[in-house]
């Protein structure tokens, strides 16, 4: 198992694309803190997991409070037995779809600037002295397609996505020394229920049939397949085990070939 023993916190741990990334660390040999604004779904994970022998452990929060995130990660510290390996940022948000420019509303589009990278500074923040003293870590942030190119309507969420990449860069450059990796995921279209919504939004907004939109993703795609959530968990578990131990500070781009 790549990461047997490994201590691991994930924010966005339970639902969607979280869930399944959870899972994949789980069954890589990870200890789990799991973390996310909803209580309820976590709890249903943890004891899921705890079923199948899992060390694993939950606390909700937001992550773009910082009080929040404080209380998460001196709760896995005392869970963890004041070690840290791994920090997983997959908690999101979408925010305006099918929407220009001109027509966005600007606390909606701050809202989602805080929500996606406001998110994962702050975790980062509150790990890296930890990280700092036992020099080692891994930090696998969650981003986008959307901030490799540009993405028509979606500018709040571009815009979010391409500050994931400028987070992620400058970290990995201000930890390396302490051997802390620093990494990016951009996923494309993802096969989860935040898909559906966002097909379904287009749909509703063009005058199209849900059919339409999707079948539009599939053609600007190389592979002309959706990317699965367990694409994505793959990914993660490679950028948090020492297969990766020498790329920091880079984008691993999982999209089928939606941002060539």
């Amino acid at each position: 198992m790549k990461l047997k023993n490994r201590k691991v916190i994930i924010t966005g741990a339970a639902q969607g694309m979280g869930g399944t990334i959870t899972r994949k660390l789980a069954d890589e040999g990870a200890e789990l803190f799991l973390t996310a604004r909803t209580p309820q779904p976590l709890k249903e994970l943890a004891e899921e997991l705890k079923a199948k022998g899992v060390k694993v452990a939950f606390k909700e929060g937001d992550a773009t409070v910082e009080k929040d995130v404080k209380a998460i990660v001196n709760a896995a510290l005392k869970f963890f037995d004041g070690r840290i390996d791994v920090l997983v940022n997959a908690a999101g948000a979408t925010g305006p779809i099918e929407t220009p420019v001109w027509e966005i509303d600007a606390d909606d589009f701050s809202d989602l600037l805080r929500k996606n990278i406001i998110g994962p500074f702050l975790p980062m923040k509150h790990v890296m002295p930890t990280m700092i003293e036992q020099r080692y870590g891994k930090i696998v942030n969650i981003g986008g397609g959307s901030g490799m190119r540009g993405y028509k309507y979606r500018a709040a969420y571009s815009s979010s996505k391409w500050g994931v990449r400028g987070l992620t860069r400058t970290a990995a450059l201000d930890a390396g020394e302490y051997n802390i990796n620093v990494n990016a995921i951009m996923p494309g279209i993802v096969e989860t229920p935040r898909m559906e919504k966002l097909c379904r939004v287009k749909a509703e907004k063009r005058g199209w049939t849900y059919e339409q939109v999707y079948e539009e993703y599939l053609d600007e795609m190389a592979l002309h397949r959706v990317t699965t959530p367990e694409d994505i968990a793959n990914a993660v578990v490679f950028l948090a085990c020492d297969d990766s131990k020498n790329i920091t500070g880079q984008e691993l781009v999982v999209c089928g070939g939606w941002a060539i």
